[in-house]
């Protein structure tokens, strides 16, 4: 009864009960698995933009930062915690069903099976590379930007997610980057790439601040929430929140 009404005093409150029900969160969760799928995918296709040379996930897998962003500033780093882990389930539970699919022998008369394994049959290292980096990444975003917001009182959200972002694309970058291509690619092309895919990354996020600013501003109105994680377990392992 005593720490209830601390809570009231200090403005502050725990984790709200699990039976609290949200209108977003569902669809915001969709999304950011969705993205995440979608890079796993496509990661191989590499473009030219302007003087970079770097994968096509630069220019949407940046959201699922932004994504991560909202779900901890809005529901809390427990729940965006949860969130990281369902992506990586959801991750590997594909890559299991890629590699099934590319090694079921194909139908006569189907002739595309040298392009389903092509786009399909990941080298290992590179799927474990992604799990591994997308993991760390994710989590260095939401823990950063959850402690940020304790430090900074709920003010100046733009450096919450700026920061947050410069951090957990670094981490997601470097690890992918180091664990998929170290000793396939010269370590000069490999030191450009993870400086450009980084620079670029946080780029996105910078550009879409305004963006997720009122993303943000309209989410606390309509599920009445504004979490502050004063007195979370920031331990990365648990899963369910």
């Amino acid at each position: 009864m005593e720490e209830l009404m601390l809570e009231k005093e200090s403005g502050k409150q725990k984790s709200p009960p699990t039976s609290k029900q949200y209108k977003y969160l569902g669809l915001i969760t969709a999304l950011y698995i969705t993205f995440q799928l979608v890079s796993d995918i496509t990661a191989g296709k590499i473009v030219q933009l302007g003087i970079f040379t770097v994968s096509a996930t630069v220019l949407y897998f940046p959201f699922t930062y932004i994504l991560a962003d909202v779900l901890t500033e809005v529901y809390g780093y427990a729940k965006a915690r949860s969130v990281v882990w369902m992506v990586l389930f959801s991750s590997l539970i594909a890559g299991l069903i890629y590699a099934i699919v590319v090694a079921l022998p194909p139908a006569m008369g189907f002739d595309a099976n040298d392009a389903f394994t092509r786009v399909l049959g990941q080298i290992p290292r590179i799927l474990v590379g992604g799990w591994i980096a997308v993991w760390v990444g994710g989590i260095f975003n939401d823990y950063i930007l959850a402690k940020m917001k304790i430090w900074t009182k709920g003010k100046h959200l733009w450096s919450r997610t700026i920061g947050s972002t410069i951090v957990g694309e670094g981490a997601n970058t470097i690890l992918f980057y180091v664990i998929a291509l170290y000793a396939v690619i010269p370590t000069g092309l490999l030191v450009a790439s993870i400086l450009s895919g980084w620079f670029l990354k946080v780029a996105v996020e910078v550009i879409m601040t305004p963006v997720t600013y009122k993303v943000i501003k309209s989410l606390k109105k309509i599920e009445g929430e504004d979490y502050y994680d004063t007195n979370t377990n920031f331990n990365p392992l648990i899963i369910r929140q």
